[in-house]
């Protein structure tokens, strides 16, 4: 549930025109949109990483030409979530995920403070982006990308990629690098238009028809439930409509895409609000934009499925989805 800033929803009875006028424009601007890019350093998107690992990353991102702040942070929220007590089943620990026998070879004392310690985040993301290094030094003469080279030696073993010359055909390895690869896209700060969504068209088709639907706290629209949704039930459904599985809470779906600015917010995009600016992992609330400043929301128990204006105070930002970023997130993150 999110907090209203001094406006309230529109009518339902005015949908259809008011949509009509919002989109007026907004379509014919995508074209434009398209095919535009450019060059530049990777910088990380807006609160993508939460502040108090964003240094860290944005430094040892930059430890080797093989990585960057994005892709170091990809691997990181794909391995724990951010989450530095992390420990999974196969005994990876921390928020970077090394095994015992990995971290005792491979872990360095990131901080300087004459310890190595795989359960501080000030070790554990160096001791990542050192071996990220490491690894790409031992493919560096392998033909091909030497970021995806470096990925799949992360995953298969440098043997298995100078004997391939590149990627490995093991169906776990190329799924690896590209979904490290798609996640990496969510973590960067654009440096040049994002390009238009393809499926948004039919994602607010359908949150166009839920227009009136009674607010429902975790409501996934079932038959049980009456059709009804919270926030991200109904970002969800709409996407699930054109192929697209989005994770279930609002912050994870901020990871689906690309992340468009303020001014480049096209309809059909995802907006997110929180109470904190700096931390995606905050995002507590998401809606559907839908051009002109507004965007259909199911905004809290007691109202409706409405249009509300996206300009409040706790604007976080935006993501422009895509079927490879959507696909790409972790679903079974480890625990503390």
């Amino acid at each position: 549930m999110r907090k209203f800033w001094v406006f309230g929803g529109i009518g339902v009875g005015m949908a259809a025109a008011f949509m009509a006028l919002l989109l007026v424009g907004t379509y014919s601007a995508a074209a434009g949109l398209a095919g535009a890019g450019g060059g530049g350093a990777v910088a990380l998107a807006k609160g993508a990483v939460p502040a108090r690992f964003q240094p860290l990353v944005q430094k040892w991102g930059n430890l080797c030409p093989a990585i960057n702040p994005a892709l170091l942070a990809a691997q990181l929220y794909q391995e724990s979530g951010w989450n530095p007590r992390a420990q999974s089943h196969a005994a990876a620990q921390g928020i970077a995920q090394f095994i015992p026998g990995t971290w005792a070879t491979h872990g360095i004392d990131g901080n300087g403070d004459g310890k190595r310690d795989v359960w501080d985040p000030a070790d554990a993301i160096p001791s990542a982006a050192s071996y990220d290094c490491e690894l790409a030094g031992y493919v560096k003469k392998v033909p091909g990308d030497p970021t995806s080279n470096m990925l799949a030696a992360y995953n298969a073993g440098a043997y298995a990629v100078i004997k391939y010359g590149g990627v490995p055909p093991y169906k776990e390895t190329q799924n690896y690098v590209k979904i490290i690869r798609s996640l990496e896209k969510s973590f960067a700060r654009p440096v040049g238009r994002v390009a238009p969504s393809r499926q948004a068209a039919g994602a607010i088709y359908f949150a166009q028809k839920k227009l009136g639907t009674p607010y429902l706290w975790g409501g996934n629209g079932t038959p049980e439930q009456q059709g009804r949704f919270d926030c991200s039930g109904l970002t969800q459904a709409a996407y699930r409509t054109v192929g697209i599985e989005l994770p279930r809470v609002a912050n994870d779906q901020y990871n689906a895409g690309p992340h468009p600015s303020r001014d480049e917010l096209l309809p059909g995009d995802l907006v997110f609000f929180s109470d904190d600016l700096t931390n995606s992992r905050a995002i507590r609330h998401v809606g559907l934009y839908v051009g002109g400043g507004y965007m259909i929301n199911a905004p809290f128990t007691g109202a409706v499925i409405r249009f509300d204006k996206i300009d409040t105070p706790d604007y976080f930002g935006a993501t422009r989805v895509t079927k490879d970023g959507a696909a790409a997130l972790p679903t079974d993150l480890p625990t503390a």
